[in-house]
């Protein structure tokens, strides 16, 4: 098998810290496509329209390593194309990030609530990544794990595409540990400190996870720090990482967090009430660092709004 090679460069520069799309025109054994016009219609035109794919042509938007690329242009397999993706409208996070810890390696910063990690769906340039990289002038950076969208607190970046394998492997190794703050309802009949096993499963496009019977996948800690008013604070430790599991083991022992607007209920779509934040705060990092071997801890400087 002829191995395919490395890809050129972008010609495009980033777009408010937000990458170009690459495409690679693929093998088209039964000749389907005679120019790089009927490729990209086939491609994009269920989702943008034909109309818009047109457009973007005209004006110059899809680029070679040569410059624009032509719709009447021959179809050539394995030919390189990038173009910038229309941005959805966003509503701006109205919180800054902070940064805890810089090197030449790595970034360590404080994600406020609302802001999501990465680019993905409706949030795009309104995210940690597109932030730090506009904030900070590194087009390179890149996160090793990823924190829920409406959890505040540590996220660790990295600085080089080279070094990105090392840093995430220790999340996948579960080398780091990682510990939450939360703020949910007291209650003296639920015996703690817990250690709550169970297995959780997250369908695609079904907002809440749910645990189910057989083997537990997931495991956290939970200990009670203090009280007050009907309100407890709380330290999470989670052993691994399933999607919303520290909000699940809340919710199962009868102590969802505040302002937690999926569990027990999901919360109708609408406007971003930025007032009412999940009091979930990601407040320790510990880890060997993987290139160097120096032990590293870091410690988030926000505090949640509702702390009993």
């Amino acid at each position: 098998m002829r191995r395919r090679s490395k890809a050129p460069s972008s010609p495009l520069p980033q777009r408010d810290g937000i990458d170009p799309v690459r495409v690679r025109l693929p093998e088209d054994p039964e000749g389907v496509w005679g120019t790089v016009r009927e490729h990209l219609l086939d491609r994009y035109a269920g989702a943008i329209g034909a109309g818009r794919v047109e457009d973007m042509l005209l004006s110059g938007r899809f680029v070679g390593t040569d410059g624009p690329v032509g719709g009447d242009e021959p179809y050539a397999v394995g030919r390189y194309l990038w173009f910038h993706r229309d941005f959805p409208d966003e509503t701006p996070v109205p919180f800054p990030i902070g940064v805890v810890h810089r090197d030449e390696r790595i970034v360590v910063a404080d994600k406020p609530h609302f802001l999501a990690t990465m680019p993905r769906g409706r949030h795009v340039t309104e995210t940690a990544t597109a932030r730090l990289r506009r904030e900070l002038g590194l087009p390179s950076l890149q996160p090793a794990h990823r924190l829920d969208r409406l959890t505040a607190g540590l996220v660790l970046f990295v600085v080089r595409a080279e070094d990105r394998g090392a840093y995430q492997t220790l999340f996948r190794d579960r080398l780091v540990r990682k510990e939450y703050e939360a703020v949910a309802p007291y209650d003296p009949a639920v015996a703690l400190p817990a250690t709550v096993r169970s297995r959780i499963e997250k369908e695609r496009g079904v907002m809440a996870a749910r645990e189910v019977p057989g083997e537990p996948n997931s495991e956290s800690r939970i200990e009670l720090v203090g009280h007050s008013g009907g309100r407890g604070r709380y330290r999470l430790v989670p052993v691994t990482g399933r999607t919303h599991q520290l909000r699940v083991h809340m919710n199962a022992l009868g102590l969802p967090l505040l302002h937690d607007p999926v569990y027990p209920v999901v919360r109708e779509d609408g406007p971003e009430d930025f007032s009412r934040p999940l009091q979930l705060l990601a407040r320790t990092l510990e880890f060997s660092d993987p290139l160097t071997g120096r032990a590293m801890r870091f410690e988030s400087r926000l505090a949640l709004s509702s702390l009993a």
